[in-house]
């Protein structure tokens, strides 16, 4: 089912709605990302299978599989693009903030 896309989609637009500027929507994607991969992690590296099963079930292993998911071909590139742009504004904006705390 379309589940988990439609609630990524949700948790994005709420955000962008809740905060209204480009690095929130940066934030989430990323985070969302970094929590589908850890949850993916445990998955395959857990020896419960009812658990194993559960986060099987409900939870893909990244945006990239999620894309795959429901789109084919071009678009399927072409979403995937857009994804390593906000992974790479992610990067920018992660390693401005800690420069700032830094303070070399």
């Amino acid at each position: 089912m379309y589940i988990d896309l439609i609630l990524l989609i949700i948790i994005i637009v709420a955000v962008v709605m809740y905060f209204r500027n480009f690095s929130a929507f940066v934030f989430i994607v990323a985070i969302t990302d970094i929590l589908l991969r850890i949850l993916s992690f445990i998955r395959s590296n857990i020896g419960l299978p009812d658990f194993k099963a559960f986060l099987a079930k409900y939870f893909p292993d990244s945006i990239f599989a999620i894309i795959d998911k429901y789109t084919k071909g071009d678009i399927s590139i072409i979403l995937k693009w857009l994804f390593v742009i906000i992974m790479i504004f992610f990067l920018y904006y992660v390693i401005k903030i800690w420069i700032k705390k830094k303070k070399f």
